[in-house]
């Protein structure tokens, strides 16, 4: 019997390949660090230094920048536990650096190693690891030297021990990292960031030292800071603007009792805040130390508390002039801040930890800066009248712009579908479209959404496939053409130069069920704009909302309180599972629901999970990396009535890469 020859195009059970250890951070560095540079890959150490510090262990935290390219990273905190494993029978130390999923910042119950902290991946330090040519670790502790070495994420150097000296230090950590130049596009370590970074551990651990110095150069520098956070932000707003405050810094922290209701003991926010009314604004934030430079649900909490805040000042004391109304960017526009959050275990996005994402820290910060900032203006009128005429002053000028923008309109007015439930708002550049899956999913929408700048129209059934439409025939179909007069832009061609004076919403947002029907009909929508409006793709204009497709309901577990949890699909769901099993919930301690439909969801899940803009997760559409011929040509293959043959051929061909994705 002949033997068939294995060619690259086969896909079989060799062809799937298992990741162990720390292969997959070195195969795909980026899923887990920034590769411009190995500032990232150093930054997971000093974070754990922080962490020690942040927890009271320690006082002193020294990176060296030595001369051979290394850098070492050094505390006084309690040192790293170096004894043997129970469970994998290994020394700690060496598991912490190996595996991926592995630390104490997952032990969250009652007395764990670290209540709060930012390294709650579990992949932080064995990142730093992998991506080494060589890493080394002394651990001082229970009266020992301890010393371990690694190569390219490997044990070279097993554990040794040895008596501490009289004269040596007691505790703490040391590593040392050489980064691997392979994997990042420069191996220099930008000093500017790096001692920003430093400058921002010190301001958010008051009474701890951090020092940076430079074997090289023999430049040694240090922060420590006596204000914490006021005194930060005053010389940041000093080295950015000229501009003196308009009412005295509002500053102050609060954190979660043990009886709090809905969060966590310990879990709060300290911060301050200033309104300049010229000159660069200051902007910082940080979630458990960790800097958070894209900013997250935290700094929306802080946003929403200052807004519900000042407008209740200016309500209460009729200061707003008429046909004035102030939204949350007004307040939000002369703002500087720095904005330290505690909260027991951040979500953030991807690994690098640039945005918290967890949608309970918006409730956690605003209900904490709301009603110290109400008192405040309250017991200090003056002040508060000066930040009432800063605000009010931005809210004439955006109104003014939109003003202007509206003199561009056309004249024409358009008769609107009376399905449509419009927003009140004239300023495209905030305003929202929904176009919702279904009556029912509709009328949840409706109650859920922000009337101010969403509005709701609702399709019946599948959109038609207008692919090969012409489009003086496409306002036969009645969806079509209550979403064209919805939008206020007329059909045009992919080389057309359409008047888009009229249009009447900056986003417009695809809203369909998280199942194939759903899918179906994004494909559909995406089909019309692509086809018939394709300068609302070019522009930014169309992006796709993503509800949920799973709920799950987690018991209180350590100092967690119970929460309600959402899963996109099924891989987000057996990550959430994990997470509950590592936190000490039994199998089958927690409930999961599956939505089958918007219709389903009630306003308030609605508004949380899609359409809140601080914690819904949206996806703007573009053409990608294909040009505008090729596209047309994939489309064309995949919606074209008499290409059936052609879909199937490229579904043979392409069906397992497809399904090795998910």
């Amino acid at each position: 019997m002949a033997t068939r020859k294995s060619s690259a195009s086969d896909y079989s059970e060799s062809s799937i390949r298992v990741l162990k250890g720390l292969e997959p951070v070195k195969q795909r560095p980026g899923m887990y660090t920034r590769t411009e540079n190995p500032l990232h890959i150093i930054q997971e150490v000093i974070d754990n230094a922080s962490d020690e510090a942040l927890g009271g262990f320690a006082k002193h935290i020294q990176v060296t920048l030595n001369t051979d390219g290394s850098v070492s990273v050094e505390d006084d905190g309690r040192g790293i536990p170096v004894g043997l494993h129970p469970e994998e029978k290994v020394p700690t130390v060496e598991i912490v650096f190996t595996r991926l999923h592995a630390g104490g910042k997952f032990d969250k119950g009652s007395g764990g190693a670290y209540s709060f902290s930012g390294g709650l991946h579990g992949v932080g330090v064995s990142v730093t690891n992998a991506l080494s040519s060589r890493l080394e670790i002394t651990v001082w502790r229970e009266a020992g030297m301890h010393k371990l070495a690694f190569a390219d994420g490997d044990v070279v150097e097993k554990l040794k021990s040895r008596p501490l000296a009289k004269d040596e230090k007691k505790s703490g950590t040391k590593v040392t990292v050489w980064p691997n130049a392979k994997y990042f596009d420069s191996s220099v370590i930008p000093q500017g960031e790096l001692q920003r970074l430093l400058r921002s551990k010190a301001v958010l651990l008051p009474g701890v030292k951090v020092t940076l110095a430079n074997a090289k150069s023999g430049d040694n520098q240090s922060w420590q800071y006596d204000q914490g956070l006021r005194g930060y932000l005053i010389e940041s707003l000093s080295q950015a603007s000229n501009a003196d405050p308009v009412i005295p810094l509002f500053e102050g922290e609060q954190y979660a009792s043990a009886d709090a209701e809905g969060f966590a003991e310990g879990e709060g926010a300290a911060w301050v805040v200033a309104w300049t009314d010229e000159g660069n604004v200051v902007r910082e934030s940080y979630v458990n130390l960790i800097p958070t430079s894209a900013g997250g649900t935290h700094e929306s909490g802080l946003r929403e508390g200052l807004f519900a805040a000042v407008k209740s000042f200016v309500e209460m004391h009729s200061l707003l002039p008429k046909g004035v109304k102030l939204l949350p960017e007004d307040v939000f526009a002369r703002t500087s801040f720095v904005l330290s959050a505690k909260v027991l275990d951040p979500q953030f996005q991807g690994q690098i930890k640039e945005r918290l994402n967890s949608r309970d820290a918006v409730r956690l910060v605003s209900t904490f800066v709301k009603p110290p900032l109400e008192l405040w203006l309250n017991q200090h009128v003056d002040f508060g009248k000066k930040l009432a005429e800063l605000v009010i002053k931005q809210a004439q000028s955006r109104l003014r712009s939109a003003q202007k923008v509206e003199k561009k309109k056309s004249s024409g007015v358009a008769v609107l579908p009376g399905k449509l439930t419009d927003c009140e708002s004239e300023d495209i550049t905030r305003n929202e479209l929904f176009l919702v899956e279904g009556d029912s999913a509709g009328g949840s929408a409706k109650m859920g959404r922000d009337k101010e700048f969403q509005a709701i129209l609702p399709l019946r059934g599948k959109v038609l496939n207008s692919w090969e439409t012409e489009r003086d025939r496409l306002f036969a179909n009645n969806e079509i053409h209550d979403i064209a007069v919805a939008i206020g832009v007329d059909p045009h061609g992919p080389n057309d130069t359409p008047d888009l004076s009229g249009l009447r919403y900056g986003r417009i947002c695809i809203l369909a069920d998280a199942d194939v029907d759903g899918s179906h009909i994004q494909v559909l929508l995406l089909t019309l704009f692509f086809k018939h409006f394709p300068q609302l793709i070019a522009r930014g204009h169309i992006c796709i909302a993503r509800p949920p497709l799973f709920r799950i309901d987690a018991p209180a577990r350590g100092k967690k309180p119970a929460q309600k949890l959402y899963a996109l699909d099924d891989g987000e769901l057996e990550a959430i599972e994990d997470k509950l099993r590592k936190d000490g919930v039994k199998e089958g301690g927690w409930t999961i629901a599956r939505f089958k439909g918007l219709g389903e969801m009630n306003a308030e899940q609605l508004w949380e999970t899609t359409m809140n803009p601080d914690t819904r997760r949206l996806l703007p559409v573009s053409l990608g990396d294909l040009d505008l011929i090729t596209s047309q040509a994939r489309f064309n293959m995949l919606m074209g009535k008499g290409e059936a043959a052609a879909r199937r051929a490229w579904l043979e061909e392409h069906g397992n890469e497809a399904e090795a994705d998910i």
